[in-house]
């Protein structure tokens, strides 16, 4: 039986349900290497309850440096509007001082791995997700205008780096399939403890919606479908509903019935809560957004050649070898049919020389 904390806290107490979350669901992180994976989904303040509260990220920092850890890495790829500008993402949410000194930009370096064919055959994930012993996932307690909800599996979405996320997106072709995407990127690495930022939650047409709630607790627990089951649950849903957690449950990574969940808490659902029209379809039917998405994953890198110094870094760390130094130019070059836009060439430039044309 899976367990789940819901702890009443508030972004300045939340601490209190931190230890606790750790005290539940124990890890042995001495001497481990550990990623902490907040949601920066995009460049935005704190307040705007886009991103995980840097209140639940500075009060994690400190509980695993506590451990005596080998390493500690907070990190994530932002989404679809800010790929490349992952340290600037991370300033505004007012993440690099709550990351203690640990904040690494891992979109700028990734490894290929094996993927669901049914979409691609490889996908790119950064590396810190794969080398790490220890994943801890902090979500937020979201809505979303595809999936309907956002939180424990959804956050794992950021671990794929650059314009992946939409070519995935673009890949499933329909809100079905893209429920089954989205678990089948989660079962690439899957994390070892989730602590969900339900302090200030959002509804309606998520994950950038302006409609904010006071949920007024942290949610934790080392199983995602029992987590992401307690969400939907407390947002008037039927776990049910929900295709990526019917996905996840065929896969065996955990039972979303409620009576297979251990509750350490109250669970209480919002009242008239909003969640996003047409049950996730407006998403697909978005039009601008699919333009969007597809203007992104035609993206390439290109070098700005009064920039570039011919350092070969980019060539060195593009996972699949789609950058190639140009003997005459001295400058890097790309394969269009080997990229797979996932722009580690960009994020890792030490000039900031690469642009995406």
């Amino acid at each position: 039986m899976a367990e789940v904390m819901i702890h009443p806290a508030t972004y300045d107490n939340v601490r209190d349900a931190v230890e606790r979350a750790f005290t539940l669901f124990s890890l042995d992180m001495a001497g481990k290497k550990i990623l902490i994976k907040p949601n920066v989904l995009k460049s935005a303040r704190p307040e705007e309850g886009v991103t995980t509260h840097p209140a639940l990220v500075s009060a994690v920092v400190e509980k695993v440096a506590s451990a005596d850890p080998a390493s500690i890495i907070v990190g994530d790829n932002p989404g679809l509007f800010d790929y490349g500008a992952n340290q600037e993402s991370f300033e505004k949410a007012g993440l690099i001082e709550a990351a203690g000194g640990y904040y690494e930009n891992i979109g700028g370096d990734s490894v290929p791995v094996s993927f669901n064919p049914d979409f691609m055959d490889t996908v790119s994930v950064s590396r810190a997700v794969m080398d790490a012993d220890i994943v801890i996932s902090l979500p937020k307690f979201k809505t979303h205008g595809l999936t309907v909800v956002t939180g424990a599996i959804k956050n794992s979405y950021g671990i794929l780096p650059g314009a992946l996320k939409a070519r995935i997106h673009r890949a499933a072709g329909s809100p079905e399939r893209f429920h089954k995407a989205v678990v089948d990127v989660f079962s690439l690495r899957v994390p070892d403890l989730f602590i969900v930022d339900a302090v200030v939650g959002m509804e309606g047409n998520g994950p950038a919606s302006s409609d904010l709630r006071d949920i007024g607790c942290i949610i934790a627990g080392d199983n995602a479908v029992a987590v992401d089951s307690v969400i939907s649950q407390m947002m008037s849903l039927d776990p049910d509903s929900l295709g990526f957690l019917r996905y996840a449950k065929e896969r065996g990574l955990g039972d979303y019935a409620p009576e297979s969940i251990k509750l350490y808490g109250k669970l209480e659902p919002v009242t008239d809560f909003k969640l996003p029209p047409f049950g996730g379809e407006v998403g697909h039917r978005d039009q601008s957004g699919q333009d969007i998405m597809e203007r992104r994953t035609q993206l390439l890198p290109r070098p700005y050649k009064d920039f570039c110094t011919g350092c070969g870094t980019c060539v060195e760390q593009c996972p699949v070898s789609a950058l190639t130094m140009d003997e005459d130019t001295d400058l890097p070059v790309v394969d269009a049919e080997t990229c797979i836009t996932c722009f580690c060439c960009q994020e890792i430039c030490p000039e900031g020389a690469i642009r995406l044309e």
